[in-house]
């Protein structure tokens, strides 16, 4: 039966704006629908509550045309709708969020003191999120802010800013798509080189270019791991799910001020942007990590104090926070040739000592970084590796697959650079395939550029159409291959 509901006269009650009026007739809709369908009241105005917590008159205008809905149907419509809203209990213990949500949550549990960014897709609500989040909980007793968030003129400016902020003691970060990552290189250089601790969230879209702005993919790998000139490599966390988005906002600020240098976080609009049910997250119970900071009692202790000298052999030196008063705390912070003591240098063989030395601190990362998730089945001979968003369909199509007799393993990457996990599962199985959302096999060019020996194991699974990859086109690609 057809429901005939009079949008257009409705929606004139709510707004004389012809703008406006496309809009608030979806509202009108919903509450059509909320009406016919017994939805809680006090629910779906939170809701809406919730989602334009940052523009007041715009939650008015919205909660009036609901109203004018409900209003229509109440005082018109005389039947009984066959279908009805409950209550239930089975979400009991679950949340309903988005990755980038997850993020912003995960950001003010993290310690974010410093935000700075430029609006761009599919990362906008990221900052957003974490705004809300920030103004709710991380105010002083007197209700000031203990944080504070920039819209910056450009990506350059914003990573800029956060340079800035973690050379001045901030847990700072930035939020980004792949062409603001690509404005950002040079920067996150000075990060590297100079050992200035910040983080860069890179929700992932399809490129190069403009390219497909709603669309997923995972091209940013590579851009990534090396962003910058020179030799450079980061450390680039890989959340595969909504509670990782959550934990590795705290992850990725305790490993940038461990390793004192520049850390990626690579979700995607798939995992960024789609809701998905999940186990409420843990409170984190673990104290922040903030590294190698000397602070004046220690400065005490010392005859001398040289910056970029690497003490105790793990490539990671000592660093002071500006305002420490101790004569020994000063430094000079340089994004050219530098020595131990921060002074500038042309010298071939400080130069040679420095790269090597952030080649060690990378060679550290990879004890720091979150370990690979296995899936370990015990008469499988083929292995799957992936990471990311691709977790879900890969684990859908394992199921598929041992229908038709293929039992398979799974080692899902968190993180750059490999740990030695990875490395076991590349020995252990002669075929594995690596499943990844590109054209140019990014994560299979990085796994044969640290391990060589094993690269006529590695056969590539591809999609990069701008869906969300399938357990469908997984399934059938490799019982291709193996039966």
């Amino acid at each position: 039966e057809n429901i005939a509901i009079p949008f257009r006269s409705l929606v004139s009650q709510a707004t004389s704006s012809m703008k406006l009026k496309k809009l608030l007739t979806n509202m009108i809709y919903v509450g059509v629908v909320a009406e016919l369908m017994n939805f809680d009241w006090e629910v779906l105005s939170l809701v809406v509550q919730d989602m334009f917590r940052s523009k007041p008159q715009v939650i008015e205008s919205n909660v009036k045309a609901i109203e004018i809905g409900r209003s229509y149907v109440q005082e018109n419509l005389n039947l009984d709708f066959p279908f009805k809203a409950e209550k239930m209990n089975t979400n009991q213990g679950k949340v309903l969020i988005d990755g980038n949500t997850a993020a912003g949550l995960g950001l003010t549990f993290g310690g974010c003191t410093f935000a700075s960014w430029y609006p761009i897709t599919p990362s906008s609500s990221l900052i957003e999120s974490f705004i809300g989040f920030a103004e709710k909980h991380r105010q002083d007793a007197d209700g000031k802010n203990t944080f504070a968030i920039v819209q910056a003129e450009d990506e350059l400016s914003s990573i800029a800013m956060i340079v800035g902020a973690g050379w001045a003691g901030a847990r700072a970060m930035t939020a980004t798509s792949g062409p603001g990552l690509s404005l950002m290189a040079e920067t996150a250089g000075l990060s590297y080189f100079a050992e200035i601790p910040c983080v860069l969230w890179d929700v992932q879209r399809t490129g190069p270019s403009t390219g497909l702005p709603t669309r997923v993919m995972q091209g940013d790998l590579l851009s990534a791991h090396t962003l910058s000139h020179g030799d450079t490599r980061h450390v680039v966390l890989l959340p595969g799910n909504t509670e990782e988005c959550f934990e590795f906002a705290q992850t990725a600020f305790d490993l940038a001020e461990q390793l004192q240098t520049f850390v990626s976080v690579l979700s995607d609009l798939d995992l960024g942007m789609n809701l998905f049910i999940t186990d409420e997250f843990n409170y984190p119970e673990k104290p922040y990590n903030r590294g190698k900071v000397l602070n004046e009692e220690k400065l005490k202790e010392l005859d001398q104090f040289k910056r970029y000298k690497d003490v105790d052999g793990d490539g990671i030196p000592y660093r002071t926070l500006p305002g420490t008063r101790d004569p020994k705390a000063a430094y000079f912070t340089r994004g050219s040739g530098h020595d131990e003591e921060g002074k500038y240098t042309e010298s071939p063989q400080a130069y040679v000592q420095l790269v090597d030395r952030l080649l060690e601190k990378y060679k550290t990362a990879s004890q720091l970084v979150p370990l690979p998730v296995l899936l370990e089945k015990e008469n499988a001979k083929v292995g799957i590796l992936s990471f990311g968003s691709n977790d879900g369909a890969i684990k859908e199509a394992q199921d598929l697959m041992k229908l038709k007799g293929l039992e398979t393993s799974y080692l899902r990457v968190r993180a750059l650079p490999f740990t030695q996990e990875v490395e076991s599962f590349l020995e252990k199985y002669d075929r594995i395939y690596v499943v990844e959302q590109n054209r140019d096999a990014q994560m299979k060019q990085l796994l044969n550029m640290d391990y060589p020996q094993h690269w006529q194991k590695l056969t590539s699974l591809l999609h990069y159409d701008g869906l969300p990859i399938d357990a469908e086109s997984i399934k059938n690609f490799i019982l291709q291959k193996e039966l």
